[in-house]
């Protein structure tokens, strides 16, 4: 059992700060999360549900795309991800971006 639980926390990355996260907190109650790429919605649920012992009503995912880099001469790309936007119970919060 406790090999599963670790299985699904490992779904989630970090959480993302930005003002566009803080604003979605503030005003709708939703938190973003940067996630495994190979994560789905279900895995994402049970992962803020049991890290933060909060109440999960809606996870929406969002494949972030690559961005094209270059240095000089030197061209690349930056590596793509995924991020989940989370929303919790009316009066659930996550204490991680109430402090910032």
């Amino acid at each position: 059992m406790t090999q599963l639980r670790d299985d699904i926390r490992r779904a989630i990355v970090s959480p993302v700060i930005s003002e566009k996260s803080f604003q979605l907190v503030q005003a709708h109650n939703q938190y973003t999360f940067r996630v495994l790429d190979g994560a789905h919605k279900t895995e994402i649920r049970q992962a803020i549900e049991d890290l933060f012992d909060v109440t999960v009503t809606d996870v929406r995912t969002v494949t972030v795309q690559s961005k094209p880099k270059r240095r000089g001469a030197t061209r690349g790309r930056r590596p793509g991800w995924k991020k989940a936007i989370v929303e919790l119970k009316p009066g659930d919060k996550i204490e991680l971006f109430e402090g910032a």
